[in-house]
């Protein structure tokens, strides 16, 4: 009985099955920026929340309280947005010099590397039969060798990427956004009244922040809630007892 080989259909790639395969990655880039906004939307209702409540309870001045909250404010998404920027910028940079000396390796010492391709393999479970016969087989297609090679060894992308002035960007607006949340009752009520109305904004933000986290992560949103509401409560006290207690602790 003869063999039946397998048909066209089995043995090409769909015209539509590229992008299909790489929908996935997509998603994932574009959850990569949802999470730049959702936690800089974070840091920018925690870091001026603390501060202005410190503000508030050492001067009970809304007037200094609204200044130090818009200075904290702009200096806050500046140095968030260009932290992000250098830092996954310098991150690259040291990933790539990496993958370049694994790739001179894999130059001048072929054997030797191939022999480390199937060692990584059957530390994954593989056979030693297997591990051999696929590190031979991934050998004769270098650009996939050198892929599977660099994320299996250094951990890391083969092509890392950079925070692009966009995404640094929307970090640095979503900062200046959410810090108007714990600021904005300053501007209309006294300062007693303002520090409350303060809190309660910035609870109500914090459980939408935790309920987004948690669907994005896949979460109980009970969890996430909390995790977000005690970190934010901590930010507030913190801020607040340092600002009231630190200066008559100085004789101011």
């Amino acid at each position: 009985m003869s063999t039946v080989g397998p048909t066209a259909r089995e043995t090409t790639t769909p015209p539509n099955e590229g992008p299909r395969l790489f929908a996935e990655r997509e998603r994932m880039a574009k959850l990569g920026r949802i999470r730049q906004l959702v936690f800089g939307s974070l840091d920018g209702l925690l870091v001026p929340l603390g501060v202005i409540s410190g503000v508030a309870g050492g001067t009970g001045d809304s007037r200094a309280v609204i200044v130090a909250g818009v200075a904290e404010a702009f200096a806050g998404a500046l140095s968030m947005g260009a932290g992000e920027f250098i830092a996954t910028r310098s991150e690259a940079q040291v990933q790539r010099t990496e993958v370049e000396k694994e790739m001179q390796e894999m130059r001048s010492a072929p054997t030797f590397e191939l022999d480390e391709m199937a060692q990584l393999l059957r530390h994954e479970g593989i056979s030693e039969a297997d591990a051999t016969h696929v590190a031979a087989i991934l050998a004769q297609h270098p650009e996939a060798y050198a892929k599977t090679m660099v994320e299996k060894e250094l951990g890391i992308p083969f092509a890392p990427e950079t925070v692009q002035l966009p995404e640094a960007a929307t970090i640095g607006l979503s900062y200046v956004v959410a810090s108007i949340v714990p600021l904005i009752s300053y501007f209309f009520l006294p300062v007693r009244s303002a520090f409350i109305a303060s809190l309660v904004l910035t609870f109500v933000a914090l459980v939408i922040i935790g309920v987004i986290k948690g669907k994005l992560a896949s979460l109980q949103l009970g969890r996430s809630i909390a995790e977000i509401l005690v970190v934010g409560g901590l930010s507030a006290a913190g801020g607040y007892f340092l600002g009231t207690y630190l200066p008559r602790a100085l004789g101011y």
